[in-house]
């Protein structure tokens, strides 16, 4: 039969209020509504008995506790070597959905709503891909972007020989790649791979939103009916997409139109290629590694000697934030913070030369080796994953990774399989969350992403020596072990919300409290309810309707670009909330007779708003209807 592949899509969109978002981790950044909603796409692929499944969520991090019950809750025929989940990195989606307490120290502890969303949606994109199989032809090829993307760690890349330097003179990685799925000569799924942070939007945002990488799929698939077209991430550690280096600056100062603008060059660059037909050869490997004690070997250290990894540690810079995306917590600050690196220089690596061998000169600050053994942190025990897609390389790993420790990762596996090292990426944000990994130069700068390269100096090292063993086991045909998996504990911290709704005085809920324009933005205000009653997951909470003939078109909703859906506490104690919604009325729209619709719950059920109709009018002008 050859190569079938299929595609498929599902909603993860969690709780859109009152959540804390994960990426920047700020306590102020809590939901308060909707720009975009989040999506799971999905890609299987099968070759006799050979199966694949690649599923790019849009989400901050990808929890290992996620991974794990999708695993379980997979059709038959997909182990979780086969399966690989990745994350797009969008700083505003919400969080709560891991079990290690680190991840959600601003929610409130443990979301199970959110977490379920999340593992609802990502399985029923899985079970859309497979039963999507057909037969297919592949097609991959690559491309350069520039304007994209800039180095937000310049100090630390200079650190690397002049050799690595030579092989991103611009200090960025512009490389984007797609594989293209065809059937009958028709379209029908995508994927880019290209190296940018998804930290258009601030975190002073907060809708929940896909940023640019969520923009230029919805793009794509809005532009080209019936295709499923996933944005994922690669070596993107020391890339911003803010080309000013600072937060929602570059190329304008508006985070909105930056989320646009860096998310239509992704989409441009990637829907400009075609490529040449591939083979449909399906493999993969998948071992767990305790980066916390693993032994690197001199071929990979580069000293010529034999090094240890270490407990993770944070260091201070991890603190101090990565200063173009948005800066981190008052009192650190990226290089050198004096108060840790005295203390850790005097007081602790003197006593500890083997921890001093792996961390130094990091300025300890988080223990969380230690803390680990009271109540989980961060993950330790970890996944290492090669897939085999044709002559596609795709290495898994769970943590961000810096271009140049990307370009040693991605030049292991070539060497030793004889891939073209151009079809050789790392995909990083995959089946677990680990923070960062630098090279062991960057990791002496001891900026943002080495301070946050948690097993220390020679993480990289003992990750190019997995990543060679899985390479050489797939080039030889050989099983590896799959070493010992993370154990995930119950969350010991549950969030619950307490209270329950009620309408404004003298109103109902859905009531319209005002309809106004300005310019060309229509905005309601509708008496509310708590979004949490029901996530709405598959729906949405609003509607922009056209009048057609007798009947009401829905010409947009919570996923489209064009709307933003904000929920507002009026008064905790009267239990009372307002929604507003906004459609930012797109320049091809025609004139007409619309009208905005509010979905909403409490809990004793559903309830909706409708405003009265208006006209729209692209010449009309005045601010209110």
């Amino acid at each position: 039969m050859g190569l079938l592949a299929g595609c498929g899509t599902a909603d993860i969109t969690g709780e859109a209020a009152e959540c804390g978002m994960l990426g920047y981790g700020k306590a102020g950044q809590r939901t308060s509504g909707i720009h975009t909603r989040l999506h799971a796409r999905a890609f299987a692929f099968a070759d006799g008995d050979r199966r694949l499944l690649l599923v790019v969520c849009e989400l901050p991090l990808m929890s290992a506790g996620v991974v794990q019950e999708v695993l379980a809750r997979l059709p038959d025929g997909y182990t979780e070597s086969q399966v690989m989940i990745t994350a797009t990195h969008t700083h505003c989606g919400p969080g709560g959905y891991f079990h290690h307490a680190l991840y959600n120290s601003n929610t409130g502890g443990f979301r199970e709503r959110t977490y379920e969303a999340i593992v609802d949606g990502v399985v029923e994109a899985a079970e859309a891909a497979h039963a999507d199989l057909a037969p297919a032809v592949l097609r991959l090829a690559h491309g350069q972007l520039l304007k994209a993307s800039v180095n937000r760690s310049k100090r630390a890349f200079d650190r690397n020989p002049a050799t690595d330097r030579a092989h991103f003179p611009d200090a960025i990685d512009p490389q984007t790649t797609l594989l293209r799925i065809e059937r009958n000569g028709r379209l029908t799924g995508t994927v880019n791979w290209f190296a940018t942070h998804n930290t258009s939007m601030t975190n002073t945002n907060t809708l929940i939103s896909a940023d640019n990488k969520g923009y230029a799929a919805s793009h794509w698939e809005a532009a080209n009916p019936g295709v499923t077209a996933a944005f994922a991430q690669t070596n993107a550690g020391d890339m911003s997409p803010n080309l000013n280096l600072a937060p929602g600056s570059g190329p304008t100062e508006d985070e909105f139109e930056n989320t646009r603008i860096i998310g239509t060059r992704q989409y441009e660059a990637a829907a400009a290629l075609h490529g040449d037909e591939i083979p449909g050869v399906l493999d993969a490997r998948l071992t767990h590694v305790n980066l916390s004690r693993m032994t690197v070997r001199p071929e990979f250290t580069g000293d010529g000697r034999t090094h240890r990894t270490s407990g993770p540690v944070a260091g201070a810079a991890a603190f101090a934030g990565a200063w173009a995306d948005g800066p981190g917590f008052r009192g650190f600050r990226p290089g050198r913070n004096p108060l840790w690196d005295t203390l850790s220089n005097r007081l602790v690596y003197p006593l500890a030369p083997r921890l001093r061998d792996a961390q130094a000169p990091k300025g300890l600050c988080l223990p969380a080796g230690p803390v680990n053994r009271v109540r989980p942190m961060v993950q330790e025990r970890l996944p290492v994953q090669l897939l085999r897609i044709g002559p596609l390389y795709l290495i898994g790993l769970p943590a961000e990774i810096t271009i140049v420790a990307g370009l040693r990762l991605r030049r292991t596996v070539a060497a030793i399989t004889g891939a073209d090292p151009r079809n050789v990426l790392v995909a990083g944000y995959s089946n677990a969350y680990a923070h960062y990994v630098t090279t062991p130069e960057e990791y002496d700068a001891q900026e943002y992403e080495g301070g946050s390269t948690l097993f220390g100096r020679w993480e990289l090292p003992a990750l190019c020596q997995t990543a060679a063993g899985l390479a050489r086991a797939m080039r030889d045909g050989t099983p590896v072990a799959t070493g010992t998996r993370e154990r995930i504990r119950p969350p010991r911290r549950r969030y619950r919300r307490r209270g329950s709704d009620a309408p404004h005085p003298g109103r109902d809920f859905g009531d319209v409290l005002s309809l106004a324009r300005t310019d060309n933005r229509i905005t309601a205000r509708f008496v509310g309810a708590h979004p949490g009653n029901d996530l709405r997951r598959g729906g949405t909470y609003l509607a922009v309707e056209r009048r057609e003939g007798a009947a009401w078109t829905r010409i947009a909703d919570d996923t489209h670009w064009s709307t933003t859906f904000h929920w507002a506490a009026e008064a905790e104690a009267a239990r009372a909330s307002t929604v507003t919604v906004s459609w930012h009325v797109p320049e091809d729209t025609p004139s007409g007779l619309y009208r905005i619709r509010y979905f909403g719950d409490t809990a004793t059920g559903p309830f909706t708003g409708t405003t009265e109709p208006f006209e729209w009018n692209r010449t009309a002008h005045g601010d209110r209807l």
